[in-house]
């Protein structure tokens, strides 16, 4: 169940056997023996990358085997749910003209989720209410994050590292949009969201990570900050009222893919 449900939550993505093991703390044989049995049954699907075997949901398969765990598990996705309840979540929007409360979230909210939060507010503040989060409970932006927010001219004098229990409340507001910017939080296990919102999951390599000189540094922060921008200028121009509620899935998906290759 819980490489079932790691797989949902990555969907479209394929995952190589490694990352999975990794992100549910599995040993390598167990993960094996797991992905064995669900390739079998036909719920989640195999295929060879050169070395590495990856995975993703068979969603033909799933709907047909498990339609009852999908309530639970695609978290309001019209697009992934059976029939019976894709046409009810379908009925509860196509998008409006309103102004859209929009989610990022990464493990310690300290640069790339505070990053587009940035972004977005700047760019398109009249169209969204942008807000970050972390799943892990830190309190400190990253230093090289706040200089080249300030070197590309934003404000950070507001800014300031959450964590994602901030929007979990009964006071919260209700975010139309969720994305996930590092694979360690797409992964991780999170409560499910009110009011349904559309999920991405946009994955990068965190800045935060890289190695050497401080040219080397800044080097990782500007080219994170670059490919969260086209992410959201893809995004921004949607045409957010002509779309039902699985079309602009379909699109949010799509940016994630596309920009990743061309990265």
């Amino acid at each position: 169940m819980a490489v079932f449900r790691l797989l949902m939550r990555r969907c479209p993505n394929e995952l190589p056997a490694g990352e999975i093991a990794g992100a549910l703390e599995l040993k390598a044989s167990t993960a094996s023996v797991y992905l064995s049995a669900l390739t079998q049954a036909g719920l989640i699907s195999q295929r060879r990358d050169g070395t590495r075997l990856l995975y993703a949901i068979n969603l033909d398969a799933a709907r047909e085997v498990v339609a009852g765990l999908f309530v639970d598990c695609c978290r309001g996705r019209a697009d992934l749910c059976p029939p019976q309840f894709s046409d009810l979540l379908r009925s509860i929007s196509p998008m409006t003209d309103k102004k859209f409360n929009v989610l990022f979230v990464c493990t310690g909210n300290s640069a790339r989720s505070i990053f587009a939060e940035t972004i977005l507010r700047d760019m398109v503040g009249d169209k969204f209410t942008a807000y970050s989060a972390g799943t892990a409970h830190r309190s400190e932006l990253n230093p090289y994050a706040v200089e080249m927010l300030k070197s590309k001219g934003h404000d950070v004098s507001h800014l300031r590292s959450k964590n994602i229990d901030e929007f979990q409340g009964d006071n919260a507001p209700q975010m139309d949009f969720v994305f996930t910017v590092c694979d360690r939080a797409a992964n991780e296990e999170c409560p499910t969201w009110p009011g349904q919102p559309v999920s991405g999951h946009w994955g990068m390599p965190d800045p935060v990570k890289a190695e050497g000189t401080d040219a080397e540094k800044r080097l990782a922060f500007h080219q994170t900050y670059g490919a969260l921008l086209n992410r959201i200028m893809a995004f921004s121009a949607l045409s957010f009222e002509n779309l039902d509620r699985g079309s602009l899935q379909k699109h949010v998906d799509e940016i994630g893919k596309e920009t990743a290759r061309q990265e």
